[in-house]
């Protein structure tokens, strides 16, 4: 089914005198990679929680398929949109399999017990992420990798329509990060509608079909392909530092670097 997630001019402050953006627009479809980048203190998280419906804005509005998310309840809403946060850090020691199991939870009914076809979803969700090897390891044991693949196993498994994931390569390295993004881009093929934020351009250029370039205090900067936003003089401008821009040698995508700035150079 295809879903349309749009933020309409939506402003959000969590003080009335530092506003974090006043006129937002952004839409999330069914079959696209969107990324949403920029400096620190940008907004990009707050509009992700705005975007899922964890926070009301201050003005405008966010619809689903041209329906106000606000009226959604709660399960209701989660049966399209999953979130992913920055951090997951489960309260009890959990094995793998039930971390999963823990994504069915806008489907179950009565006491909550697991149906034969939730135990098939979870399955399911284990081999879509290859995760289905670890699923009697404690959560906590595993790998920084391992573990943002499960949990991309458990919002699979909510089965929305639409995914939202805020920086979920932050503390991988170099080769989590593209197995992350290269999976979220086969999601994307595969018909759901992700949004992710992310600092690292070069991931954001190689693997986004659309970004929206954030800057503190002044909402969005730019909006489009990744050859589009991702410009030297654009960047430079979001980011207030010389930012450099070429293309790949063999993706052909954008590749970005800051300069180093002339008072490092002195102090050293």
């Amino acid at each position: 089914m295809m879903r349309t997630l749009t933020a309409d001019s939506v402003a959000y402050a969590y003080d009335r005198e530092r506003p974090v953006f006043t006129r937002v627009e952004v839409t999330v479809q069914s079959g696209e990679l969107v990324g949403l980048v920029g400096p620190n203190g940008s907004g990009k998280s707050t509009l992700l929680r705005v975007l899922c419906g964890l926070l009301r804005p201050n003005a405008g509005y966010v619809t689903l398929d041209a329906r106000a998310l606000a009226s959604f309840g709660g399960r209701e809403r989660a049966r399209v949109i999953a979130f992913l946060p920055q951090a997951v850090n489960p309260a009890f020691a959990l094995n793998v399999f039930e971390v999963v199991c823990l994504g069915r939870y806008p489907h179950l009914e009565g006491f909550g017990a697991m149906r034969p076809r939730d135990k098939e979803v979870v399955e399911r969700c284990l081999r879509a992420t290859e995760t289905e090897d670890l699923r009697g390891r404690e959560f906590m044991t595993l790998s920084g990798g391992e573990r943002q693949r499960v949990l991309l196993a458990s919002i699979l498994a909510q089965e929305p329509d639409l995914l939202l994931l805020d920086e979920p390569t932050s503390a991988l390295d170099i080769h989590h990060q593209i197995e992350i993004f290269a999976l979220l881009e086969r999601l994307a093929h595969q018909g759901y509608g992700v949004a992710v934020v992310t600092h690292d351009l070069n991931l954001a250029a190689r693997f986004c079909d659309r970004l929206v370039l954030l800057a503190k205090g002044r909402d969005i900067v730019a909006a489009g392909t990744p050859e589009s936003v991702l410009t030297s003089k654009t960047l430079s401008d979001a980011y207030g530092a010389s930012i450099c821009v070429a293309e790949h040698p063999q993706t052909g995508a954008p590749l970005v670097w800051a300069e180093t700035p002339s008072r490092v150079e002195r102090e050293v």
